[in-house]
């Protein structure tokens, strides 16, 4: 009886599997919060238990480093960037689907604390030994899954040669311009004004169909 009971599952209950896997998740979307909003230093895994609502114990079972935990939250955080922003692309207004409105919607998407969380740990990396590769794999992560979405949306619209040059310029600026956005919330338009010029430069590659 109690093999039974095992192997089928309560009538409105969850599997263990099912189980594991909503702990991870809400372990993993409380690195990032924790991340955006007290940055790398005030990174802890008791934080981040504290914030998902599970024990220290049951942190380590699934994450047994606060580094595999960072890693393992890098990966969340980016797959759900990417789909948001594929589903944002769609709702689009037919004239806003091309390269400028591509641009438009990924320079928001850096505004916003999950982007925000990615970019403190690319820094932290800059002087912190033990996060330095990392970041260093989290920014080729990155640029690879731009040019990936960039592909999706924009078919040999280039050549191939010249996207992953453009596709890194492009992110190095936009990061730049972020940085100096959180400085000042671009009270002067100054980033704007890159922005758009970048845009208007982008239209010029690959004009609207």
């Amino acid at each position: 009886m109690s093999v039974s009971r095992r192997r089928h599952r309560r009538p409105g209950g969850r599997t263990q599997a099912e189980r594991r896997s909503a702990t991870q998740a809400r372990l993993l979307e409380a690195t990032a919060e924790t991340l955006a909003d007290l940055g790398w230093a005030g990174l802890s895994t008791t934080e981040v238990s504290r914030r998902a609502g599970v024990s220290r114990g049951a942190q380590q079972h699934h994450y047994p480093t606060k580094m595999e935990l960072v890693a393992a939250a890098l990966e969340h955080l980016l797959d759900r960037l990417r789909e948001e922003y594929h589903e944002a692309y769609a709702r689009l207004p037919d004239e806003q689907r091309n390269v400028a409105g591509a641009l438009e919607l990924f320079w928001a998407t850096l505004q916003q604390p999950p982007a925000m969380a990615l970019l403190e740990l690319a820094l932290a990396g800059r002087t912190d030994d033990s996060l330095n590769e990392v970041s260093k794999q989290l920014n080729n992560r990155v640029v690879e899954i731009v040019k990936e979405v960039f592909h999706e949306l924009f078919p040999e619209s280039l050549p191939e040669e010249l996207v992953d040059t453009l596709i890194r310029g492009l992110f190095a600026l936009l990061v730049g311009l972020s940085l100096q956005r959180s400085l000042d919330g671009d009270a002067n338009g100054h980033q704007r004004a890159v922005l758009n010029m970048i845009k208007a430069f982008a239209q010029d590659l690959i004009p609207p169909a």
